[in-house]
């Protein structure tokens, strides 16, 4: 053997020799190093966002005394806003995972979890309102002594509402808002020609 070949084994040999084996334990615990995702701006902005703050607007949404097209204006506002803030934590939390799954996180984990059940809360009250205005469009006046058609309710905030939910047949009860439209309009018409 040359000098140099035994160099290169007595390297080898004290190398592997100095080897620590470490456990599987040891090594989660090295690959998964605790990150300061906690301390982030991410995680501050996250931290402020409050969906039970919408409970009084809610409120107002549910209230039968208020009129059908402020009940659904109300639902849609708020549905948005909650529609928002929940995709905000989503947002951040698919970024950035540790958001989530660190010690300490519950807080941010529970206020995402609010956001999107109340979300989807909102989003069926507010279908169940949609589907049963629905069900009676056009409703019959008694004006001076005859019976006429008239709009259940302003339309606008019932097609407003209807694309905010994106409801899969959304253009089916567009086309029946129409429908219903035409009806009080046809009637209209006959009213007021000159006899």
């Amino acid at each position: 053997m040359t000098t140099r070949t035994l160099t290169v084994l007595c390297a080898l040999t004290l190398s592997t020799a100095c080897v620590k084996e470490i456990t599987s334990d040891e090594r989660l615990e090295r690959e998964t190093a605790r990150s300061d995702a906690l301390k982030t701006n991410t995680a501050a902005e996250l931290g402020k966002i409050k969906c039970d703050e919408l409970n009084d607007d809610l409120a107002k949404a549910r209230d039968g005394v208020r009129t059908e097209e402020d009940r659904l204006t109300i639902f849609a506002d708020v549905y948005e806003r909650l529609k928002n803030r929940s995709s905000r934590f989503d947002e951040a939390m698919s970024r950035n995972p540790d958001l989530a799954y660190q010690d300490g996180s519950a807080q941010l984990v529970n206020a995402r979890e609010a956001c999107v059940q109340m979300t989807a809360d909102t989003r069926v009250e507010l279908e169940s309102l949609i589907r049963e205005i629905m069900q009676v469009l056009v409703v019959e006046e008694i004006k001076g002594g005859q019976t006429i058609k008239a709009a259940r309710l302003d339309f606008a905030p019932l097609r407003a509402a209807i694309e905010k939910l994106e409801l899969d047949d959304r253009e089916a009860l567009q086309n029946k808002i129409n429908n219903a439209e035409k009806q009080v309009d046809v009637k209209g018409e006959k009213r007021s020609r000159p006899k």
